[in-house]
């Protein structure tokens, strides 16, 4: 016979439904409607526009952008906030953000045009990431970006040729490895030894002498990134900062200039019911560190903006029964949102009707249709009986979801949706199967 289950510890057990909804101020729940994204029944949005669909709160993007700088600015630092793309490339998104003053965190030539067509300064955009090509760091010159973060001594060699050839000068800031450890998933841990980011600390001081003799680069700064989804204090940015700050001290004791530090992203946002650092915080530990140090600083979140801006609406397709389990089959899948299938990562699922949001709960495995035992959203998760044709959302979506959707099993890329105040549009349009196929091509041989 087997072992009974264990009991769940308080602390293991689920959010119900209504304490989710009461951490997302733009969600709410109305008798008639049911959920609502600001002023905008979800149901609405799913029979104008079908499901699965992404939306995104506008009022929340706002919101989340001015709680991080009035952070900033209540601890009288100079700062500025380069939002990373990659966590969300949609225009309608970055626009929004824009107009608000973020700048842009790009790490690639795709990333650098969004951030251009979305209206944002190229001075105000930083170019990261570990693999830049030399047409990338040609049209980033061309462009006349504001920073780029070198992560080797081969890269800085890359940007001195590209220079030459667009007959620009650089502007650089060397990003660091501090080989801290920041307590996140392994997989977007990005400040440890063995990661692929950065030069080690130790090295900085010799690269850094030899960037100011390197024709058609002006260091500028010094970077640091040490991962995503950070939610366990403040000790591994204490640490990091506290190395970046020994690192500028060292660098203008040999007479190099350092008038910028890059303090990176990966603020963390709780899904669950993880802790959940304040901008506060962060600004605190930024503060203690480098803020006497007299240098311009930089911030670049993504995940704490947009996360919980976002939510993926879908559909039930059925729900099946194999012995005692109960499958709910929906028609959202991990080629939309993979966060669950790579990471095992967490997200609230919520149904839409206020009859099913009150309905008594029963576990449940929620899947998508893709052929893949990893294609499951969560299992044992609480969800009343839902027929086909019933409506739910993955809370806190508006991160690394739609971004890094693929067309897997040849299923078109689902439609965003920004919604704001009483309104909202389509930002991107459903992928239709004709777009899927057209850009594939015969060869000449098979043709006949």
């Amino acid at each position: 016979m087997a072992a009974p289950a264990p009991a769940l510890l308080p602390e293991d057990a689920d959010p119900t439904f209504a304490e989710l909804l009461a951490g997302r101020p733009h969600l709410s729940l109305h008798a008639h409607d049911g959920l609502t994204m600001e002023e905008v029944p979800l149901a609405r949005i799913a029979r104008e526009v079908g499901t699965p669909t992404w939306i995104y709160s506008a009022g929340t993007l706002r919101r989340r952008f001015h709680a991080l700088r009035g952070a900033l600015e209540e601890a009288r630092l100079p700062c500025e906030i380069h939002f990373a793309v990659k966590a969300n490339p949609n225009l309608a998104v970055l626009r929004t953000l824009a107009a608000e003053g973020a700048g842009a965190d790009i790490v690639s030539e795709g990333e650098l045009r969004l951030a251009l067509a979305a209206g944002i300064d190229p001075g105000h955009v930083v170019f990261s990431g570990v693999g830049k090509t030399p047409a990338e760091l040609r049209f980033a010159l061309a462009q006349g970006v504001g920073q780029i973060n070198a992560e080797s001594a081969e890269e800085v060699a890359m940007i001195s040729a590209a220079a030459a050839e667009t007959g620009r000068t650089a502007q650089v800031a060397l990003r660091v490895n501090p080989d801290v450890d920041a307590k996140t998933h392994a997989k977007i841990t990005t400040g440890k030894s063995e990661n692929k980011f950065g030069v080690p600390i130790a090295e900085a001081p010799a690269l850094y002498a030899r960037m100011a003799a390197t024709p058609g680069v002006q260091p500028v700064g010094v970077a640091v990134h040490i991962g995503s989804q950070i939610t366990s204090g403040m000790a591994a940015y204490a640490a990091a900062y506290s190395a970046l700050a020994d690192l500028v001290r060292a660098l203008r004791a040999d007479g190099l200039p350092v008038e910028r530090v890059d303090c990176g992203g990966g603020l963390g946002i709780p899904y669950r019911h993880e802790p959940a650092p304040s901008p506060a915080a962060l600004a605190g530990a930024i503060r203690g560190a480098l803020g006497n140090l007299g240098v311009r600083l930089m911030v670049e979140p993504g995940r704490w903006i947009c996360g919980p801006a976002g939510v993926l609406l879908a559909s039930v397709i059925l729900s099946k029964h194999t012995g005692a389990r109960r499958f709910v089959i929906l028609d959202a899948a991990m080629n939309d949102l993979v966060r669950p299938a790579m990471y095992e990562a967490w997200h609230g699922i919520v149904p839409i009707s206020p009859a099913a949001f009150h309905a008594p709960a029963t576990p449940c495995d929620v899947v998508g249709p893709v052929c893949e035992t990893g294609d499951t959203f969560a299992r044992n998760r609480g969800l009343p009986a839902l027929e086909p044709g019933s409506l739910v959302a993955f809370l806190d979506a508006g991160a690394y979801g739609a971004a890094m959707s693929s067309t897997y099993n040849a299923r078109p890329l689902a439609a965003e949706v920004l919604a704001d105040g009483a309104r909202f549009a389509v930002v991107r349009e459903r992928q239709t199967q004709d777009a899927l196929l057209a850009a594939q091509r015969l060869p000449a041989w098979m043709a006949a």
